[in-house]
């Protein structure tokens, strides 16, 4: 049992949030197994409260970056404080997100903000909490598999409802680019707090 965590530790300390993908395409399927797992979470009360839209056609990645790049103008130009630039200055980030057409696939997970019965609605409980625990199974499972991904979250993020066709009752949580990396491709060199920092037993 400690030698599969240590094994598990390890491998998830090497993953890094990538903004340059190559366009080699994905394995046949290999989407599907990671997706599939994201869907073993637990949820409140098992409502499973989750959408996974995976998106590959290179006219909607052009639709959604562009209007994802249009968010994050209005971000970096009229809501973005000093501080928080001053908190993103090392990771290089800026408005322009050319890595949600360059990357083979994007994964937008939805959070289901009630049920669906037939013609009948329905409540779901800890929606946030579910869709979060799945999103971290889904980030895992994509690392495990050799896959490169980033958690983008572009605020507002209603667009990706109405660009890929959702319902009314799913919101957009979460926008993952999903693929290798490209040649040369550079991440910062990130230090994590120890487990002393964020482990408290009493």
């Amino acid at each position: 049992m400690l030698a599969r965590a240590r094994e598990f530790r390890d491998e998830l300390a090497l993953r890094r949030s990538v903004r340059h993908f190559s366009s080699e395409p994905l394995p046949e399927g290999l989407l599907d197994l990671c997706v599939a797992a994201a869907a073993s979470a637990p949820s409140g009360a098992h409502r499973q409260p989750w959408t996974f839209v995976v998106v590959r056609d290179p006219a909607l990645k052009r639709e959604i970056r562009q209007a994802a790049e249009a968010e994050e103008f209005r971000f970096y130009s009229e809501r973005i404080t000093d501080e928080w630039r001053g908190a993103l200055a090392p990771l290089g980030t800026t408005r322009e997100k050319p890595f949600l057409e360059e990357a083979p696939a994007l994964i937008v997970v939805f959070r289901h903000a009630h049920g669906v019965e037939g013609e009948r609605k329905v409540t779901n409980y800890y929606t946030q909490e579910s869709v979060g625990i799945a999103s971290g199974f889904l980030l895992a499972a994509l690392h495990h598999a050799g896959l490169a991904t980033l958690t983008h979250t572009p605020s507002p993020m209603e667009f990706l409802a109405r660009i890929l066709g959702r319902p009314a009752h799913e919101r957009a949580f979460l926008l993952i680019p999903v693929g290798h990396p490209s040649a040369g491709c550079a991440v910062p060199n990130l230090k994590r707090k120890s487990l002393g920092e964020v482990r408290v037993e009493l």
